[in-house]
Order: structure tokens, then C-alpha cells, then sequence
């Protein structure tokens, strides 16, 4: 993990856009529909060398992938994962993280049938003991963004991975005997996976918006109950990260970063201490969209554990608005006074990689946000180190 020791280091929350044509392969593989392998190999490695040299140009100091490999964050893990069988996602029960929203805002649901989260045509039900088989696919991964790196100087190179509770959101169990055994089992078998990134030599940046959005999920819910099961996933997340050193590991949590109301988003201080629970070096929490901006203010009595960092979402994902850079610097500065400046770094809010149900900005807007993120940090570095500022 990196610290802002004399200016004020710049990040993102994992996904960006991948070009039209290699999105095409990446389906295609996905649906099990014909595609050329050798070719998507290769456009795969062009690829990430030109996202990775895009962030650079665009002043991040802490750089990844852009999970172009990736049909999307969560549902990559279809294909690392066996243990599974694919039903009709009509035959089971599956989790909605607009559950919530759409007991108060029916109408604006029926009006935006998009906002509802279809997902795919099936489901993955877990009918036997489950198992890590990614390995190919994590080793090319792991290979392109060495590659990719090899000719350029970052500050740090991180590669997200998926959490078990929020696996859990999209995949039934009809083996383990409870839900605290069907997570811990998810834990173990995604442990392979985060040991190998660490291995590698990468910051592994865990996402779990389980964490805020199952709160989404389960309508329900009471705030003390929803706390029991937020705690019982972080365990098993804790458990697959047991044998990782935490300044090795970056959490990120968000509300779902769905349009639509938000409106019932669980209040961050009623998870915080969860947040904080988790064996992790840095924080990446989402800070700048009209739900949780004012949130800065949990910090005035809440910090995160001694030793880390924070990275708040100072640019959203998913507003065409480009956030101006003297607003991106004091969200900054705001942030520094609570924690201290050296235990911040600039982020987003969330990922920037379209999918067909949610609607991220246009990859021009994009870069020009990051591009604003990296100035409103150079501003704020200014305004708190002074002329030390680098």
C-alpha cells in the first residue's frame, strides 16, 4: 500500500471501458458463442497496455487492469468457479439490490424496467462442493498487466477481486447446510485467487458492495439484524484473507451505484465499524454522488484503524457532470483534516465499464474525469503541503 507522503496519490474504483470490438470477444466467450481465441488473446494484451498507459496520461498514480478481461465484476467469477449448475434464473430466488427503492418508487421502476436489475437468463444453483478453476485465466491476467506495466512508473499496480458475500448475492445453494457454511466455503475457494494476486506482486483491491447493498437486498431487514449478517461475511472474507498481510489489501464497498432513488441506502455510520473490521491496509468508500457526499462527517467521530488509508470517491461514475477541480480538491482537503493528509488518496466512486442494465458515463467523459480527479489532488496537495507539494 502507498501513502500520500508529499502530495495527494490518485486511484480508481477497477473497471473501465473496454473497446466496442474487444467487448464483442469477451461476450462471445462468455455466452459460449463463436470467437476467435488467439485472437482475443492478443487484442487482450494490447488492450490492457493501453489502459494502463491511459491512466497514466491521466495522472493516476495507482493503476490496474481495467478488468477488461471481464464480462463484468461480479459475474467473471462464473467462470472460476465449479461446483454450479446454470438454471433458469425464473426457478430461484435471487437477490435484488433494488429491492429496497422499489417498495417505495413502484411507478419509477415500471417506468425504467431497466433499473431493475434482469441479469442474466440464469442462475448458478450450488449443487456440490464448490472449487477454484480460474487458474488460466487469472495467470493470463496477471501476465498481460505485467506486461503492461513493464514500460511505465506507477506508484502502485492493484488487481480487483470478488468477495464471497457478494458471490452469495447471485449464486443459490442447494448443498452447503446454512448460509454461514455456503459463504465460508465461497471464501475458501476464492482464496486462491487473492493469494495469487498478492503473489504476483499486486495490491489486491477486494470489492465487496455487499457490504452497504445487501442492506438493498433484504427490505426486511432491521438495521441491528442486517448488522448480524453484514458481520458474518466480513468473517468470511477475513477468514479468505487470513493468510494475506492487510497493508497488502485494499477494500472497496459502494451502495450498489445503480441509477435510481438510493433513497433507503443504509447510512455509513451504522456500518463503519464493519467497514473497518475488515483485514485491510486501505478503504475505498464511495463520497461524492447527492446520497453519501455528506457522509465526510461520520470521519469527525469514526476513523479508520491506525496505520491506514482512505480513499474517498471524489468523481462519480455514473453523472455526466465533470466534477470541477477546485470541488475535487476540497473533498480532498476536507477528507486530510479529518484523517490526516498522508492517509488519503483520490478516488471514484465506482467502476466506469458499461454493462447492458447499467449505465456508466461515455469513456470521453470518463477520462476527462479522471483527468479532473488528478488536478483537484494537485490543488488539494497544494493547499496542505504547501510548496513541499510535489
Amino acid at each position: 500500500m502507498i501513502y500520500s507522503t508529499d502530495r495527494i496519490l490518485t486511484t480508481h474504483a477497477g473497471s473501465l471501458p473496454r473497446p466496442a470490438d474487444l467487448r464483442d470477444m469477451v461476450m462471445a466467450r462468455s455466452r459460449g458463442q463463436p470467437y476467435d481465441q488467439a485472437a482475443l488473446e492478443a487484442r487482450l494484451k494490447a488492450g490492457v497496455a493501453e489502459i494502463v498507459r491511459r491512466q497514466v496520461e491521466c495522472g493516476l498514480d495507482s493503476v490496474n487492469d481495467g478488468e477488461l478481461s471481464k464480462t463484468n465484476f461480479t459475474d467473471y467469477v462464473r467462470a472460476r468457479i465449479a461446483g454450479y449448475e446454470a438454471r433458469p434464473a425464473s426457478t430461484q430466488r435471487r437477490l435484488e439490490i433494488t429491492a429496497r427503492d422499489a417498495t417505495k418508487f413502484a411507478a419509477y421502476f415500471e417506468a425504467n424496467p431497466r433499473a431493475r436489475f434482469p441479469g442474466a437468463p440464469t442462475i448458478p444453483v450450488c449443487v456440490e462442493a464448490l472449487r477454484y478453476i480460474g487458474q488460466a485465466d487469472l495467470a493470463r491476467d496477471l501476465a498481460n498487466f505485467k506486461a503492461a506495466l513493464a514500460g511505465v512508473k506507477v506508484a502502485e499496480a492493484y488487481l480487483p477481486a470478488n468477495t464471497p458475500g457478494t458471490i452469495e448475492h447471485w449464486m443459490a445453494n442447494e448443498f452447503y447446510k446454512s448460509d454461514e457454511e455456503f459463504v465460508f466455503a465461497i471464501a475458501d475457494t476464492m482464496r486462491e485467487e487473492y493469494k495469487a494476486i498478492v503473489d504476483a506482486g499486486f495490491l489486491l483491491q477486494i470489492d465487496d458492495p455487499d457490504l452497504p447493498d445487501g442492506w438493498n437486498c433484504l427490505p426486511g431487514m432491521g438495521v441491528a439484524e442486517y448488522r448480524k449478517y453484514a458481520a458474518m461475511r466480513v468473517d468470511a472474507l477475513n477468514h479468505a484473507l487470513s493468510d494475506i498481510p492487510p497493508e497488502k489489501v485494499r477494500l472497496h464497498v459502494c451502495w450498489g451505484s445503480f441509477h435510481g432513488p438510493h433513497h433507503d441506502d443504509i447510512p455509513l455510520k451504522d456500518i463503519a465499524d464493519l467497514i473497518f473490521r475488515v483485514r485491510a491496509g486501505s478503504y475505498s468508500i464511495e463520497a461524492s454522488n447527492p446520497c453519501h457526499e455528506h457522509e465526510w462527517r461520520v470521519f469527525e467521530e469514526v476513523k479508520p484503524p491506525a496505520g491506514t488509508t482512505l480513499v474517498p470517491g471524489v468523481v462519480g461514475h455514473c453523472t455526466d457532470f465533470i466534477e470541477h477541480p477546485d470541488l475535487v480538491a476540497e473533498r480532498l482537503v476536507r477528507y486530510a483534516k479529518l484523517v490526516g493528509r498522508e492517509n488519503v488518496l483520490a478516488g471514484t466512486d465506482c467502476g466506469f465499464a458499461q454493462t447492458p442494465h447499467v449505465r456508466r458515463v461515455h469513456p470521453s467523459i470518463m477520462w476527462a474525469k479522471l483527468e479532473a480527479l488528478a488536478e483537484g489532488a494537485r490543488l488539494a496537495s497544494r493547499q496542505l503541503w504547501g510548496r513541499k507539494a510535489a
